[in-house]
């Protein structure tokens, strides 16, 4: 699908459930030394100018990163949010304004170490565009390319740590049955990478679809993570943002609770988190 551009998204609250996931993941994996091979499936243009015209037409931003911006003092006693916002503030051209948002090529790339390295795919030519002209290190891919294509055909890679994440647009319903396959494949090539699969909460639930293909696929050690705005039905649209890690750090799952039940209240009085083993080891 050629026509998803995220910019007109950047920074919504899904963006916060996602790149704190993504962020705290990192942050465990590097307490280790071995070398560690990244993949960004759909990596996106990998740098977001909140004043850019797509992402002013709907503005997402302002239900998402903005409260967490405009509190961050106040956040600053929660280890995982305090370090994650400090990427983030480090990143802002003027200090104290939330001008730019990073997207998942950036969180991926800016703690990378010498020998790790980073396989980012983008298929639309645009957006690729737009991630070619971003200053990355030399241990960086950009390829153009289907990244769950790209990720089959990378496996197995040389370092002995793998770590994916997967999140497409899901504009397409065949998208939540292709990811599956794609998660059961890399895991056979690859089983202790450590996988982590974004998908949309949707009036239609096809994200079940999803979720039960993995578990019927016979993996072990399957991380849930939810976060919601409201009720499903209430109204049209996205009314929540998933999360999936396959062979989860350990601890994760406590330094997310901690930091995520400081992120709800500021999204909305009808905002929920939770999180479970949607398969356990």
């Amino acid at each position: 699908m050629l026509s998803y551009q995220h910019a007109y998204h950047a920074g919504n609250f899904a963006d916060v459930h996602k790149h704190l996931t993504l962020y705290a993941v990192i942050d465990h994996l590097l307490r280790k030394s071995s070398p560690i091979t990244f993949f960004d499936t759909h990596a996106g243009r990998g740098l977001y100018p909140l004043e850019a015209s797509e992402t002013q037409r709907l503005g997402e931003y302002r239900h998402g990163m903005l409260p967490l911006w405009q509190a961050r003092e106040a956040l600053s006693d929660e280890p995982l949010l305090a370090s994650w916002l400090e990427a983030i503030a480090g990143l802002q051209p003027n200090p104290g304004r939330l001008e730019r948002y990073p997207g998942s090529p950036w969180w991926l790339s800016q703690r990378l170490r010498r020998d790790d390295r980073l396989q980012l795919f983008e298929l639309h030519p645009g957006e690729h565009e737009h991630l070619a002209q971003q200053a990355l290190p030399t241990n960086v891919r950009r390829i153009h390319a289907d990244g769950l294509a790209g990720l089959s055909a990378a496996l197995p890679v040389a370092t002995p740590r793998v770590c994916a994440l997967l999140d497409p647009s899901y504009e397409l319903k065949a998208e939540y049955v292709e990811v599956a396959v794609s998660v059961l494949g890399a895991m056979r090539k690859a089983r202790h990478a450590v996988v982590l699969v974004w998908y949309p909460l949707l009036p239609a639930a096809r994200h079940l679809e999803l979720l039960e293909r993995l578990r019927d696929g016979g993996l072990r050690k399957i991380w849930r993570s939810e976060l919601t705005l409201r009720e499903p039905g209430e109204e049209r649209g996205m009314y929540g943002s998933g999360m999936l890690v396959v062979n989860p750090p350990w601890g994760l799952d406590e330094r997310l609770a901690a930091a995520m039940a400081r992120v709800t209240p500021l999204l909305g009085d009808t905002s929920r988190y939770r999180a479970d083993w949607w398969v356990e080891e």
